[in-house]
């Protein structure tokens, strides 16, 4: 006898991965909008179109989701671009990627989540420091590492008044033209950034 077409092993059965996936999706999406605090599981999973109990099955905890969402986009940002380019990577990143759907939304994350909650601030916090260690290896002065965090300060300052705040005229201008403008100035403290690209770049 024949099994029916729908059943545990048919098409209707959720794929595992696209689970992870959608979780992961919904995760990014409202911890850039909400912030880790105010971002809750139950909606987490509702964005999802999943039960709740598939978070937990699959990550752990929402503390785990935060981590994998974070690796996800800052840690593949960290891995797979040059020194000399993750600022501008960066800061184009947050002037572009506006709402949702956006591939790394890891650093709104950031902007939205940090020094909200004990919970998540190590993992926060630990990819602030891994981009400041990328980003002092293009200075060779003395004081290398604080011209670093200088940098990281201004990047997040960038992103807190444009995505967070939404202060004009910030909020609306061309990413190009910002670009260009910080790392035209950035180049004092670090030495070997090079110029931005884009199509408003030499000017």
């Amino acid at each position: 006898m024949d099994k029916p077409p729908h059943g545990p092993a048919g098409p209707r059965r959720r794929d595992a991965q696209g689970t992870r996936l959608l979780l992961l999706d919904a995760a990014a999406d409202l911890f850039a909008e909400r912030g880790y605090e105010a971002a809750t599981v139950r909606d987490i999973a509702a964005r999802a179109g999943v039960n709740q109990a598939l978070l937990f099955r699959y990550f752990g905890s929402k503390k785990a989701l935060l981590t994998e969402v974070m690796a996800r986009g800052g840690q593949e940002q960290l891995r797979t671009t040059p020194a000399e380019r993750l600022f501008e990577v960066a800061l184009r990143g947050m002037l572009t990627n506006r709402g949702k759907g956006a591939s790394d939304r890891s650093l709104e994350v950031y902007l939205r989540s940090i020094g909200s909650g004990d919970e998540a601030a190590d993992t926060l916090n630990a990819l602030g420091d891994e981009y400041a260690e990328v980003l002092a290896t293009l200075s060779k002065a003395d004081d290398g590492a604080l011209r670093a965090e200088l940098a990281m300060a201004w990047l997040l300052g960038i992103g807190l008044m444009r995505v967070v705040v939404a202060k004009e005229p910030l909020a609306s201008a061309d990413p190009d033209e910002v670009c260009r403008l910080v790392q035209g100035a950035l180049g004092h403290l670090l030495e070997e950034l090079p110029p931005p690209t884009g199509p408003m770049a030499p000017r």
